[in-house]
């Protein structure tokens, strides 16, 4: 007899990366956000930057980093979700967040945030969660304020020039720090 216990049906599993899943990670990552498959989501980039958003090179590179986890969101056995931690001390980095776009907007990435800001509050003692977003994608930043985020102020340069982040189709492109207490 098989005691195993298994997810009903729907329910989320959320599990580390193996190295294995580096390509089915890719063709998420760049669904959610790239080409005309993530338009029907909410969180395309398309408009402003073309090109590649990951590689299989630097999805490995976040499953093999010293204090950094790559979570698959799993439903029914299949990838509909992956988010990045990373370990900075008393903060920690959140990154890589990409949902299925036609799952987009039924509060899959509420679910998903939520337990990505338990696991570093809890297993890493982090007070602070951070990440960095494209400044003109008000729409997101407003999805993030929503969840507790708040604009800090600071920004950075994007990587004009350096087409693993993707082709810029603007050129007033650069990430804003977005921070929230995790108390």
């Amino acid at each position: 007899m098989d005691t195993t216990q298994r997810p009903a049906t729907g329910e989320l599993v959320f599990r580390e990366a193996a190295e294995t899943d580096a390509a089915t990670l890719v063709e998420l990552v760049e669904s959610a956000y790239r080409g005309d498959s993530s338009r029907a989501g909410w969180t395309t980039e398309a408009d402003i930057l073309q090109g590649q958003r990951t590689d299989p090179e630097g999805v490995l590179d976040v499953i093999r980093a010293p204090g950094s986890r790559l979570l698959v969101v799993e439903r029914d056995g299949e990838a509909v979700a992956c988010c990045q931690l990373e370990h900075r001390g008393e903060h920690a980095y959140f990154g890589m967040f990409a949902v299925r776009p036609g799952l987009q907007g039924a509060g899959l990435g509420k679910v998903i945030i939520a337990e990505a800001e338990r696991i570093v509050r809890e297993e890493w003692g982090a007070r602070e969660m951070q990440m960095t977003v494209i400044s003109v994608r008000e729409d997101l930043i407003a999805w993030y304020e929503r969840r507790g985020y708040r604009r800090t102020g600071k920004r950075s340069p994007f990587p004009y020039g350096d087409e693993r982040f993707g082709i810029p189709q603007r050129d007033d492109l650069e990430f804003e720090l977005l921070a929230k207490p995790l108390d």
